[in-house]
């Protein structure tokens, strides 16, 4: 028998941000916020200590067989471990991943995912006019080819690819750190070893996302519903490829052989079932979040439309095994592998993250140690991208963070 596995969405009335401030700009506030790091560890207990610990420290696969028998359940749980990550379940650290990505909330319910009426651009869009309400000046298809340092060791504005210079009494990079630092910024103002860690950063992803436009709604026999009208396991996130944990690890150790995963495993979505602003009457667009693809396959290069084509099909086929004639409804598609991800959009390795989410890489080691709190070696350069503290996400976290650290600055400045 053939599997789904569904996971419920609802539009937000408003979305909530997970945030978790890390004020570490002076000596007083970061000895605050020790202690309250050191209180609330204690107030736990002992139990709850190593409870936590255990969930911390712990892969995947251990916290899952504690807590549950089901095979197809604990696959199912187990892909929200290994999202956007080169990680294996049985990696050590991976139990908190898997916390990372189930403790946001919408409308109050935990570990509820929603769709954006318009898609995904549409809250860069609600922020941009928000700004420009505020008296933002907001300038888009202008590359940064550097940020500029006065011989201080300050940085006074970023100069464009096109000669002109913006100066600024404050600049916030959210690229990568990778990129801000190895690309942007002039190494002599950086300390040698924070130039090391940076550059030796993980930023490893087996992502591969492709989207979909099909002329028809996907039928899932097993859901013992034949409806071409949208029904609410179009409405999900469905899961393909986990139904158990067995499955996510022999396709990462595909991966980690060199080579995309023979049955990759998916999560799927319509978005279109839920918001009908982004297709025409009739039509569906679906999203395929897939893995594992490795940055350079051993066996094959992204480069070639043939090696390409062959793994999108790879993907239509395992959905057509679930829901039969989705490969003939299909019209077109569109997909980013890991290399496209950094081309495009400037995903350093395609890791959407901004960099691993091991637990080597996040709280105060994010994006290196000692470099948490937003700032950098370089004065009044900060960083508010997914790649500062506490890490990706669609949340808004770090940049909140960031703001507020600048905004410290100038109010201690002024």
């Amino acid at each position: 028998m053939r599997w789904i596995i569904l996971r419920f969405l609802s539009f937000p009335k408003e979305t909530p941000m997970l945030i978790s401030d890390m004020k570490l700009n002076s000596r007083s506030s970061r000895s605050k916020f020790w202690a309250q790091c050191l209180g609330h560890t204690l107030s736990l207990g002992q139990k709850g200590m190593v409870d936590l610990m255990e969930l911390l420290l712990s892969p995947t696969s251990k916290v899952l067989d504690k807590w549950f028998e089901s095979n197809l359940l604990k696959g199912t749980l187990a892909g929200d471990a290994i999202i956007g990550s080169m990680m294996n379940i049985n990696t050590p650290g991976s139990g908190y991943v898997l916390l990372h990505h189930i403790m946001g909330e919408t409308d109050g319910d935990r570990n509820i995912w929603s769709h954006v009426e318009g898609g995904m651009g549409a809250v860069s869009l609600a922020i941009c006019r928000a700004a420009k309400e505020a008296g933002v000046h907001i300038e888009t298809d202008k590359e940064v080819l550097k940020v500029m340092v006065a011989e201080s060791g300050r940085a006074n504005g970023v100069l464009l690819a096109d000669g002109t210079e913006v100066h600024s009494s404050v600049v916030l990079s959210n690229a990568t750190p990778y990129k801000t630092f190895m690309e942007l910024v002039p190494r002599d103002f950086l300390p040698v070893e924070f130039l090391c860690a940076i550059k030796h950063s993980d930023y490893s992803s087996g992502t591969t996302k492709i989207n979909v436009a099909v002329d028809k709604l996907p039928q899932f026999p097993c859901f013992k519903i034949n409806n071409t009208e949208v029904g609410p396991q179009h409405t999900a996130t469905i899961h393909i490829g986990f139904e158990s944990m067995e499955e996510i690890i022999s396709a990462c150790q595909d991966a980690c052989n060199g080579i995309p995963s023979q049955r990759p495993v998916m999560e799927m979505t319509i978005p279109s079932s839920l918001d009908d602003t982004i297709s025409p009457p009739g039509k569906h667009v679906i999203s395929l979040f897939t893995q594992y693809t490795p940055y350079k396959p051993s066996n094959g290069s992204w480069d070639n439309a043939a090696y390409r084509e062959s793994y999108a099909q790879r993907c239509f086929n395992l959905i057509e095994e679930h829901a039969p004639g989705f490969c003939s409804s299909v019209i077109g598609y569109d997909m980013l592998t890991p290399p496209d991800l950094e081309r495009e959009i400037g995903l350093t390795g395609g890791n959407i993250f901004h960099g691993a989410m091991g637990l080597d890489s996040l709280f105060v080691m994010r994006p290196v140690k000692g470099w948490s709190n937003h700032k950098t070696p370089i004065k009044d350069l900060y960083l508010c991208g997914s790649g500062s503290h506490p890490g990706g996400g669609v949340m808004g976290a770090p940049g909140r963070n960031a703001a507020r650290i600048v905004l410290q600055e100038f109010k201690n400045r002024y």
